[in-house]
């Protein structure tokens, strides 16, 4: 159980321009149950949490919740630090991230994400009946460029030299094609690009968009990527969404659409609450954690005595 304790909240530097809001749908939720602000919240956390979640805490609903728009309000952070600081709060139980499976208009399916915010914290099994009580509206209304929030982290934005697209292009092609322009360490040919066009298509049957695919790859990247093109298709078969169906029938008016999953606060692997105790998924709950090596083995007998014959003969020796 996490400990529901009084914690302090001194305001955050922040810049004096107004705090960006994500897309209709989108960004911050305050969880239920709130208790009134006090001039205690967050006391017990460490300074730089203590920070940024007074400086959360304070944010309106929708807000924009990314690590990069945060750090932008909090010039004392960085990125990176930002990032960690997200982390520590998911496992002090404060927030969470999650993914609402909704049906916008036409009958688009889509998902929509949302950083759930909690002033006291809470335990899993609080989390994991919130996530699971969580109903998704029907429909959203959204502008005509939708931009999802996923979990960021620093990007290079350094424009790179990307395949030639053409008007006859597959969307999953086009995507592919414009991560060298999102991050320098994804650059991919267009030999690559066809080569992982059909893994990135499976994508868009399930309810994303271009948008979301590339903010989905490039998110958490490593200092280094060695082969861009062996790390894409791995991202590709290990984050792909969950299927959602080719033909979805539209509920009814007021119909609430149940398809809620919650997600890994650092890197924004979906799955169900009580596979991401803390929010967090294993990768990132125990990073670098390697695999046991197995023991080395026994000499043989026969080794064992010859050495133990050789140390007799020293001992014997003048």
């Amino acid at each position: 159980m996490a400990i529901q304790h009084l914690s302090s909240a001194p305001s955050a530097p922040a810049s004096s321009r107004p705090y960006p809001m994500a897309s209709p749908g989108y960004g911050k939720r305050s969880a239920p149950d709130q208790q009134p602000r006090r001039a205690d919240d967050f006391m017990l956390l460490p300074l730089r949490e203590r920070n940024v979640a007074g400086f959360i805490d304070q944010l309106p609903e929708g807000a924009a919740m990314d690590v990069k728009g945060l750090a932008k309000q909090l010039p004392l952070y960085g990125q990176q630090a930002v990032g960690s600081a997200l982390k520590a709060l998911s496992v002090a139980g404060y927030l969470r991230r999650v993914r609402c499976l909704v049906t916008g208009e036409g009958g688009q399916v889509r998902w929509v994400f949302r950083t759930f915010w909690s002033r006291t914290a809470r335990d899993n099994e609080w989390w994991a009946a919130l996530v699971g009580a969580e109903r998704a509206p029907t429909t959203v209304a959204e502008p005509a460029a939708v931009r999802p929030e996923a979990p960021a982290v620093p990007q290079q934005r350094t424009p790179e030299p990307v395949p030639p697209v053409s008007e006859g292009d597959s969307p999953a092609y086009t995507a592919l094609a414009r991560l060298g322009r999102a991050d320098a360490r994804l650059a991919l040919s267009a030999a690559d690009c066809a080569v992982l066009e059909p893994l990135a298509a499976a994508w868009f049957t399930r309810g994303v968009d271009a948008d979301y695919l590339v903010q989905a790859l490039v998110a958490g990247l490593p200092a280094g990527v060695d082969s861009p093109v062996g790390f894409v298709r791995s991202r590709l078969r290990d984050k792909i969404p969950p299927q959602v169906s080719a033909a979805p029938v539209p509920p009814a008016q007021g119909t609430p659409v149940r398809r809620v999953m919650m997600e890994c606060t650092k890197c924004g692997v979906p799955g169900r609450a009580d596979a991401l105790p803390d929010g967090l998924c294993r990768a990132c709950r125990e990073p670098g954690q390697e695999p046991p090596e197995a023991s080395a083995e026994l000499p043989a007998e026969r080794d064992v005595r010859t050495y133990v014959a050789e140390l007799r003969d020293l001992l014997k020796a003048p």
